[in-house]
């Protein structure tokens, strides 16, 4: 995985490139793709990004955008100097979609996924959002849509040398997307883990 991490990349502090390096170095799910993507310029002084989608065949079931920032004089909202920012995506039944208490569990999986491989988190905010879709006129013959999008950000513990580990984050949030996506744990996992059944009709790229 390359990225870029902007026009001060050079200059860039050791704790920062490590935790980069060990994005490019995680393992993950073979259903997820994964590429570089501009990192935004403003939020820190220092950022990553990647882009992600859950892939079956010719077909997106979820994607989503992660972005590491990093502060070396930290950050006074964050508690810390890294932050991660996420957004993931994915189209609903519409049934599901009407579910009330869709959103709390979208967060619950989150948090669930950053527990269950044993890592600490801080200050964590977000929004869950549902939306629906309509469509008339010449677009009258498809079927309604709705999509979920996650939205959050938490901050990492730092480990040895004040970086932190940036690969187990990525797998955790890789977690999250394949759950959003509707797939299955990738190991024997916990049986009650709920996963979102599969997309009557996912996104062909």
């Amino acid at each position: 995985m390359d990225g870029s991490e902007g026009n001060a990349a050079d200059s860039a502090t050791l704790p920062f490139r490590a935790a980069v390096d060990a994005l490019r170095g995680a393992r993950l799910r073979p259903e997820i793709e994964i590429s570089p993507a501009r990192p935004p310029q403003r939020l820190a002084p220092f950022a990553h990004a990647l882009e992600a989608a859950v892939v079956d065949g010719e077909d997106d079931l979820a994607d989503g955008r992660l972005v590491l920032l990093h502060d070396p004089a930290g950050h006074d909202a964050w508690q810390g100097s890294f932050r991660l920012v996420t957004l993931v995506r994915a189209e609903l039944e519409p049934e599901i979609a009407a579910d009330p208490l869709l959103p709390e569990v979208c967060w619950s999986w989150l948090t669930g996924a950053l527990s269950a491989r044993g890592l600490w988190f801080g200050e964590p905010s977000g929004t869950v959002t549902r939306a629906g879709s309509h469509y008339f006129g010449a677009l009258a013959e498809r079927p309604p849509a709705s999509q979920i999008e996650i939205r959050a950000s938490w901050t990492p513990r730092e480990g040895l040398g004040g970086v932190p580990d940036t690969a187990a984050h990525l797998a955790a949030w890789c977690d999250l997307l394949c759950q959003v996506a509707g797939l299955p744990p990738a190991g024997p996992g916990d049986a009650s883990v709920v996963s979102l059944p599969q997309r009557r009709g996912p996104q062909t790229r």
